[in-house]
């Protein structure tokens, strides 16, 4: 499996169990949190694979910007938080800075 693609999975998995986080109600829910502490092993796990062969701070950067921009957008999909032009405008930041990560990665 490539990095990048290790790197986006893991990035999924984020958001996943993020969601899964709000779903446990403060882990005190079996199957939610049953699922949350998988996709976070997964996520670690694809994590540390994608590190074999990416440069740690970029890996990181666009590992955590992928969780939070898709945490961000279902925020605003599934729980009506506001998608003003001022957040959105922070969330583009966010995904160009990975994109420009992505471009200017040596791998």
């Amino acid at each position: 499996m490539s990095g990048w693609l290790a790197l986006l999975a893991a990035g999924l998995l984020e958001i996943a169990w993020a969601f899964g986080l709000k779903y446990s109600d403060g882990l005190t829910r079996f199957w939610p949190t049953v699922a949350t502490l998988v996709a976070i092993a997964l996520s670690f796990g694809l994590m540390a694979i994608a590190l074999k062969s990416l440069p740690f701070g970029t890996a990181y950067a666009v590992w955590t910007g992928i969780g939070a921009t898709g945490s961000i957008i279902l925020g605003m999909v599934i729980y009506s938080e506001p998608a003003d032009p001022v957040r959105v405008l922070c969330l583009t930041l966010i995904v160009a800075g990975m994109v420009g990560l992505k471009l200017n990665s040596p791998v």
